[in-house]
């Protein structure tokens, strides 16, 4: 069993300016609860219970979420706004949390390499809380399936519009079957032409712990920075690489588009439950 997942939460957020000036994007709420939730209660449910955080200059609040506020519950013990506190409560003591700073924005693989201090020479989870997943089974729950399966890292794929493909990481390979493919070739943000297919990775990853050797002799590609994707063409070329056509929905919500399309959908799914 994997127990260790990371997130990399120190990008500024620049999308979301002003909102994200003074407040981290991944605080930024649907509905009652900030994405960085979503994300931990998904790798919870995997069974992920030690959460590695990589941040930057004002993250404060997300380590403050994930803590006990004694004046705050004082104030709320005993009466009916109580129950808003209990998703949290239950993250803060099922699962435990580490944190170490990037203090150069040099790209996802630069920011994984960050985490290794605190995951050590374990493979683990990677999930990005930018893309917020929903299906009847959380998507790392259904990865871990796929890696106690193959023992090789493996990333979640969904089709895009081939149009769009040079916004992600793209991939083709052997398919396996309809949700498995071998990974041979892997391209970050690649020109609409040259583009392999119009397979993308979006942000889940497990990975295997010799990643971290791989990135620290990756030279900065795409964007001038350290980019995931390069790093596991290594491990394609060597077989070691699974894509995953995950069941469930994924929304953007590092556009605007995506984030209120997650809004209107989790409203949607609340009023249903009402």
């Amino acid at each position: 069993m994997i127990k260790k997942c990371l997130f990399p939460v120190a990008g500024y957020g620049t999308r979301f300016l002003p909102a994200t000036k003074a407040q981290p994007k991944e605080m930024l709420p649907i509905l009652t609860k900030p994405l960085i939730q979503y994300g931990v209660e998904e790798a919870a449910e995997a069974g992920m219970m030690d959460i590695a955080m990589v941040t930057g200059r004002n993250k404060r609040a997300i380590e403050d979420h994930f803590d006990i506020v004694y004046e705050l519950e004082d104030q709320l013990k005993g009466t009916s706004r109580e129950e808003r506190l209990e998703s949290i409560r239950g993250l803060i003591n099922e699962c435990t949390y580490s944190y170490t700073r990037q203090v150069h924005m040099r790209g996802l693989g630069d920011a994984i390499l960050t985490g290794s201090t605190i995951i050590g020479n374990d493979p683990f989870g990677v999930i990005l809380a930018d893309d917020l997943c929903v299906g009847e089974e959380g998507i790392m729950s259904q990865m871990l399936k796929v890696y106690e399966k193959y023992q090789c890292s493996v990333v979640a794929v969904e089709e895009v519009p081939h149009e769009e493909v040079n916004k992600y990481g793209i991939v083709s390979g052997q398919q396996i079957d309809e949700r498995h493919t071998r990974v041979e070739t892997m391209v970050e943000k690649p020109d609409p032409k040259d583009a392999p297919s119009n397979l993308a990775i979006i942000g889940r990853y497990i990975l295997t712990p010799d990643i971290f050797d791989i990135i620290r002799n990756t030279p900065p590609g795409a964007g001038g920075e350290v980019q995931i994707t390069d790093a596991l063409q290594a491990q394609a070329s060597q077989g070691n690489v699974i894509a995953y056509r995950f069941n469930g929905r994924r929304f953007d919500c590092g556009s605007i588009d995506g984030f209120v399309a997650a809004t209107n959908f989790f409203y949607d799914r609340l009023k249903e439950s009402e």
